[in-house]
C-alpha cells in the first residue's frame, strides 16, 4: 500500500495589522510614559520652588534677626565701656603689682591739679588682653574704668585738648575712648576722607559711635552718618573749589595745572571707589598718571 503523502504545514506569519497595532501601542505607551516624566518634574519643580521660597524667607527673617541681636549686643558691649578710656604710650611695668593704685595717683600727675585735685577713684586698671611685648616693641594699651562717669568724660575732654602736650618721661602718650572692635573698625573708615576734609580748610570730627561732623569755616556743621556720604560731600566740595579757582583772568601756571590735574583725578577716583570700580579708574588714568610723572613740578618751563 503506498505511503500517504505528507501533511503540508502552513507556515506561521505574524500578520501586517498586528505590527502596526503594536507599533501604535508602543508610541502611545511611550507619549504616556513622557507624560508622565514632565508632569512629575514640574510637580518636583513646583515643590522645589516652594521650598525655595520659605527656605529664603525663613533665611531673611533669620539675617535681619541676627542682624538685631548683633546691634543689641554691640550697644550693650559698648555701654559696658562708657567708663573706660585707653591710655597709649606708656612703658610696659610701669605700674607694678598694684596698677590700680599707680594709675589712679599717675593721672592727676599728667593731667594737672587743676583738672584732678586728688587721684580719681578707679574701679580697675591694667594692659589689654595681649600678649607681653618684646624689648623694643610697642607697649601694649593702659585700660581703665573709672568709678564716676562725670570723671572719665572730663579726663577725656581735657586731654584731648592737651594731646600735643601730654608725655611721660618724655615720650607723647595718648588718652582715648575704649571703644568696641566694631566701632573701632566703623570709624577708621573715615581716615582718608578726613584728611582731605582737612586740606580742604574744613575741621571733621567724629562722633559716637561712627559718624562724621563737619564745621565749615563760617561755623556751619554737617551731620553724615556714612563713609559714602562723606566721600560724595567731598567730591562736592573738590568739585567747588577746582571752579572756584579757574575762575581767573590768566591762565594757570604750569605748576598750578598739573595740581589742579591731580585735584581732578582724586576726585575721580573717589567717583570710581563710590562705584566699585577702581580697576577701571587705574585702566583708565594710568597712562595719563605716568605720563604727569614725567613733567618737572617746581619749575615753571621756559616759554
Amino acid at each position: 500500500m503506498p505511503p500517504k503523502p505528507a501533511k503540508q504545514v502552513k507556515k506561521d506569519s505574524m500578520p501586517t495589522e498586528n505590527v502596526a497595532t503594536s507599533d501604535v501601542s508602543m508610541e502611545a505607551l511611550t507619549s504616556l510614559l513622557e507624560s508622565h516624566k514632565v508632569d512629575s518634574l514640574e510637580s518636583n519643580a513646583d515643590l522645589v520652588d516652594g521650598r525655595l521660597s520659605t527656605l529664603e524667607a525663613t533665611c531673611a527673617e533669620l539675617a535681619a534677626s541676627n542682624a538685631k541681636l548683633r546691634a543689641k549686643t554691640a550697644d550693650v558691649e559698648a555701654r559696658s565701656r562708657r567708663k573706660n578710656i585707653r591710655i597709649i604710650g606708656l612703658p610696659e611695668s610701669i605700674e607694678g603689682p598694684r596698677p590700680t593704685a599707680f594709675f589712679s595717683d599717675l593721672l592727676p600727675q599728667l593731667l594737672g591739679e587743676q583738672i584732678l585735685p586728688t587721684s580719681p577713684e578707679l574701679v580697675r586698671a591694667h594692659r589689654s588682653l595681649a600678649a607681653k611685648p618684646k624689648p623694643g616693641e610697642r607697649p601694649r594699651p593702659v585700660i581703665i574704668r573709672f568709678h564716676n562717669f562725670q570723671t572719665k568724660e572730663r579726663v577725656i575732654r581735657e586731654a584731648q585738648k592737651m594731646r600735643a602736650d601730654l608725655r611721660y618721661e618724655g615720650k607723647p602718650i595718648a588718652f582715648c575712648e575704649d571703644y568696641i572692635p566694631e566701632f573701632v573698625m566703623q570709624r577708621a573708615l573715615y581716615r582718608e576722607v578726613m584728611a582731605q576734609l582737612y586740606k580742604l580748610g574744613l575741621r571733621p570730627a567724629l562722633q559716637y559711635p561712627a559718624k562724621l561732623m563737619i564745621t565749615a569755616e563760617n561755623g556751619d556743621k554737617v551731620r553724615l552718618s556714612s563713609v559714602e556720604e562723606a566721600k560724595k560731600y567731598l567730591a562736592a566740595k573738590q568739585r567747588r573749589l577746582i571752579l572756584l579757582k579757574w575762575i581767573h583772568s590768566s591762565p594757570p601756571t604750569h605748576n598750578r595745572w598739573i595740581h589742579e590735574i591731580l585735584y581732578c583725578v582724586r576726585l575721580e577716583r573717589i567717583r570710581f571707589s563710590l562705584r566699585g570700580a577702581l580697576t577701571t579708574f587705574h585702566d583708565t588714568w594710568q597712562p595719563f598718571l605716568d605720563h604727569i610723572d614725567t613733567l618737572t613740578i617746581g619749575e615753571e618751563p621756559n616759554t
